[in-house]
């Protein structure tokens, strides 16, 4: 396929993919179920946290999340008092255990005191470095600005040091797309779509690479920017809808 048949063929699987269908499958889910956007801000935070592994996995700890959460998640970030976070122990997914998760509700917590939550102090990164992916560097010390073990900095990841960033990546696209499909939120005003990068994995990568749109063998930071480069070609606005189309091809084996 030459360029115009590839983007004609991209775009095709966006309107196949990116529908509501999507939602069941996919832990996206758990935020869908929130109304409010705070709400839905703090549980797609902690959902794309641990958004790695057995899907049934990742969407059954979500929901145990939730409930430990009283399904109230913003109300409990700013309310919640330090007794209040040994619901969490026992809790684990993964890497990600209980001491982690309470690291991960006082800088939730923090960032709500001292930065009006998780949209303002992306939003200030942003401003910052205008750079989404640096920006990202930035939140992760804003975020860890408080008492924390070392090994908790692992559950968000810095593109600076050449990670991908997948998990963050995902929320910001769930936080800042529009999508007239209703599948990603699109409820942040403060960072533009254009600025997003895809969540890249090992499934997407392995699409992007068939199709002959990524070059680089590694999935990481300089991976997520050479795509980036491409997919911002074939439409500069989204550049990020595309995810769907790789993730469904991937999924699905047509290729």
């Amino acid at each position: 396929m030459n360029r115009k048949e590839l983007k004609e063929f991209l775009d095709a699987k966006v309107v196949q993919y990116n529908t509501p269908d999507f939602i069941p499958h996919d832990p996206i889910q758990i935020p869908h179920l929130f109304t409010d956007k705070e709400d839905i801000e703090i549980a797609s935070f902690l959902v794309a946290t641990i958004a790695w592994g057995n899907r049934k996995s990742i969407i059954n700890n979500s929901n145990k999340l939730m409930d430990l959460m009283d399904n109230a998640p913003s109300d409990f970030i700013k309310n919640h008092e330090e007794q209040d976070l040994d619901r969490f122990d026992g809790f684990v997914h993964r890497t990600f255990n209980s001491e982690d998760c309470k690291t991960f509700m006082r800088s939730l917590q923090y960032l709500d005191s001292n930065y009006g939550g998780l949209e303002h102090a992306f939003a200030k990164a942003y401003k910052e470095k205008t750079d989404l992916q640096e920006a990202i560097s930035l939140f992760k010390t804003m975020f860890f600005a408080i008492d924390h073990m070392p090994r908790t900095q692992k559950h968000v990841s810095d593109p600076m040091k050449n990670s991908s960033a997948k998990r963050i990546n995902m929320f910001l696209r769930w936080m800042v797309r529009k999508d007239n499909a209703g599948v990603d939120f699109g409820i942040w005003e403060s960072i533009p779509m254009s600025a997003l990068s895809l969540p890249l994995d090992v499934h997407t990568g392995n699409v992007a690479r068939k199709l002959k749109l990524l070059k680089r063998k590694q999935n990481d930071a300089k991976a997520v920017a050479e795509l980036g480069k491409v997919l911002r070609k074939f439409d500069a606005i989204d550049p990020i809808k595309y995810d769907f189309a790789l993730f469904g091809l991937g999924a699905f084996k047509e290729l």
